[in-house]
């Protein structure tokens, strides 16, 4: 299986980044091929209103490394894992971002887009977060917006790392062990138990075997 991890902080050995890295080790652990990439690698510019700035053919006309990305890496992987700070009590702006400027290849306007849709359902979706603020809902509003995501692409959500720390690095002295269980997240990202019940989903009076 294939995994696109997306690290969102402008710090490359920053946190989230270090997270991001240990889920990737863990997810080639379990056999698992796994890609990271920085977003400002690939961002240059906010979503823009397309009915001016999209091109004569119908493609975005915003000139970086965005297309590629999503085309190429997000759309092929079964696995998405997006790494943030917490900034404010919401995600960075480079992940918000890079989940707006979807938009342009969703809308009917793009010559792709009843593709690009079928493409970007289905996948298994993770959450890794670096915060100083230990309060358990300090995380609450981007676990939240992620799942709707996955609810709104019929994803799956398979769940959150979140380490403490502010200065660079340091969720390495997190007694929690946060990049440890990163790695096990990734380890085990394709197998571990997702629910999300409905009053009439089927299921046992179970949870294990």
């Amino acid at each position: 299986m294939k995994t696109f991890i997306l690290a969102a902080s402008p710090r490359r050995d920053g946190n989230s980044a270090m997270l991001a890295r240990a889920a990737c080790s863990g997810l080639n652990e379990a056999g698992h091929g796994a890609e990271i990439v920085f977003a400002d690698d690939v961002l240059s510019a906010f979503l823009r209103d397309c009915r001016i700035c999209r091109r004569t053919d119908g493609e975005c006309s915003i000139e970086d490394g965005f297309r590629d990305a999503f085309l190429g890496r997000f759309l092929p992987a079964d696995g998405f894992i997006a790494a943030t700070p917490i900034y404010w009590y919401g995600m960075s702006a480079q992940l918000k971002t890079f989940f707006d400027r979807m938009f342009c290849y969703v809308a009917a306007s793009h010559p792709r887009s009843p593709a690009t849709v079928e493409e970007m359902a289905g996948k298994r979706v993770g959450l890794l977060l670096s915060s100083e603020e230990t309060f358990p809902t300090a995380a609450a509003g981007i676990v939240h917006q992620m799942q709707e995501y996955c609810r709104y692409t019929h994803s799956v959500f398979v769940g959150a790392v979140q380490g403490y720390g502010n200065a660079r690095g340091e969720i390495a002295h997190d007694p929690s062990d946060p990049a440890g269980r990163a790695r096990h997240f990734g380890r085990t990202f394709f197998s571990r138990l997702a629910t999300d019940y409905q009053i009439d989903t089927p299921r046992s009076g179970r949870v294990w075997a």
